[in-house]
């Protein structure tokens, strides 16, 4: 591919991994014409209460058996290993310095964080939400027919949203320049990790819902189950 190298962060809890964050990753890769996209597992994330969290190595287990046959999606430890180091703001940081990523001009790849529509809309309530879209381009992954609120944002970083959602789903993204807010409509999935839990919580089947492989290790590991 010709320009700088293109990488993506795709931060969650991913309590299970499922078929749409599977989908979402393989949209993204694709129309944004990634070389990596790194699934980010949280270690413990400061908004949600830790006592009902999956231990880590579990979620990061189902995530890497879920993205096996992705040639371009690995899972990264970076939030693992740095429990004390939760916000977004830092692992993006932390990420610019460890593949030498910059703000453009050709040094190190272009990075991207790709979030959750819910998770943009409440943005305003992370640590240093302006540090973050400061330092890189955001791809906000939103369900077709939904609107998107932009009331919440400055106007500094309003003026760099470019809305996909519609016509134009492949961006024309120039080499260096400022960082954009790119709103996207690719997945129309509705299944959740909450509905996924409960459903195994019930004795519900998970087929469909979630990869395989990844329905094997919660069975094989009793998850979700209590």
């Amino acid at each position: 591919m010709m320009g700088e190298r293109r990488i993506a962060a795709f931060g969650g809890t991913f309590d299970p991994v499922h078929n749409g964050h599977v989908e979402i990753a393989r949209a993204v890769v694709h129309n944004f014409g990634l070389d990596q996209l790194l699934i980010v597992p949280a270690h413990r994330p400061p908004h949600k209460d830790p006592r009902g969290i999956t231990d880590a190595y579990h979620r990061y287990a189902m995530a890497a058996l879920a993205t096996l046959d992705e040639r371009r999606v690995t899972v990264s430890t970076i939030e693992l290993e740095s429990p004390e180091r939760p916000y977004t703001f830092e692992t993006i940081e932390r990420l610019h310095s460890i593949l030498g990523a910059g703000a453009g001009g050709g040094h190190g790849p272009r990075l991207f964080f790709v979030m959750g529509a819910d998770s943009f809309q409440e943005i305003n309530t992370w640590r240093e939400p302006a540090r973050l879209l400061s330092s890189t381009d955001v791809i906000v992954v939103t369900r077709p027919g939904h609107g998107v609120n932009l009331s919440h944002l400055d106007d500094r970083f309003r003026s760099t949203v470019v809305n996909l959602r519609e016509g134009e789903t492949e961006p024309q993204i120039p080499d260096g320049g400022n960082h954009h807010i790119y709103l996207t409509g690719y997945v129309n999935n509705s299944v959740s990790s909450t509905e996924i839990r409960q459903r195994v919580l019930d004795g519900k089947s998970i087929v469909g819902l979630v990869p395989p492989r990844v329905a094997d290790y919660i069975n094989k590991y009793e998850l979700y189950r209590c």
